[in-house]
């Protein structure tokens, strides 16, 4: 059973780590291709094919050109400890997690990155904003999507096969990073995929999906997954953290739906 997640734009770069324990990246000679080619942008190329301010075009033209392998602690983070976005928010590692629960998360939580394809809790990691939905043109195709191919599903499939459990994966990620994954070439192998709903009430009483709140309602499930050991899709009716309830007759086998009623 494998649980994925996606990566933050906001990054924390100076807090102390809670552990000393590291990996390194095992798709690293892609990112190196990848950075490469984007140390061919200038600020214009990347504020224009980014979408971002002329600042943060500037301050990623210096994060691509500062880029250098091999990772070691003096110059990386892992990766769970430098994602500082709402999700990580939720799952909230650094007061949650024991060493057992970071062991746990090694062999059942994985990240997708546009830049790193995926991501242990625990890989090295250098700051980047290259986001998945990216319409980068590279010798492979005309998107971040067309880069990777079939490179990141071969490897959910390993990790999901080398994962405890059922072949269960838990898809927690937004739609642009899961789109790096072939669902339905995982299905045809007997996967089963399951990505749960998380809905709030709004003031006249009516039911949505509210994205900050989907985000952090994900990385408290992701988080709880790991803390209980959660081995069945069954299992995943009991998660109740941050006002989040289970409702049965508006889920489907597969889409789990879990709602929060207003305060």
């Amino acid at each position: 059973m494998l649980t994925l997640i996606s990566p933050a734009k906001t990054l924390d770069l100076d807090s102390p780590l809670p552990t000393r324990t590291h990996t390194t990246p095992r798709m690293l000679d892609h990112a190196e291709r990848l950075v490469e080619v984007m140390r061919g942008k200038s600020p214009e190329d990347l504020s224009d094919l980014m979408g971002i301010s002329e600042g943060l075009a500037e301050l990623n033209v210096e994060r691509f050109a500062a880029f250098t392998t091999p990772f070691t602690p003096k110059n990386a983070r892992p990766a769970l400890y430098t994602f500082d976005g709402d999700v990580y928010r939720g799952i909230d590692a650094r007061e949650r997690f024991d060493t057992r629960d970071l062991t746990e998360a090694q062999k059942t939580l994985r990240i997708l990155s546009g830049l790193y394809g995926l991501l242990r809790p625990l890989d090295l990691m250098q700051p980047y904003r290259l986001e998945m939905g990216t319409r980068l043109v590279t010798d492979r195709g005309s998107s971040l999507t067309a880069w990777w191919g079939s490179a990141i599903t071969e490897a959910v499939a390993a990790d999901l096969a080398a994962s405890p459990g059922p072949d269960v994966l838990v898809d927690l990620a937004s739609e642009e990073y899961v789109s790096a994954v072939d669902l339905d070439a995982l299905r045809a192998d007997g996967v089963r995929v399951v990505a749960p709903r998380f809905e709030d009430q709004g003031p006249k009483g009516d039911w949505k999906v509210i994205s900050f709140s989907a985000k952090r309602a994900r990385g408290l499930m992701a988080g709880w997954i790991v803390q209980r050991r959660v081995r069945s899709v069954r299992a995943l009716q009991r998660f109740d953290e941050g006002g989040y309830r289970f409702v049965p007759e508006l889920s489907s086998p597969d889409v789990p739906v879990f709602r929060r009623p207003r305060a």
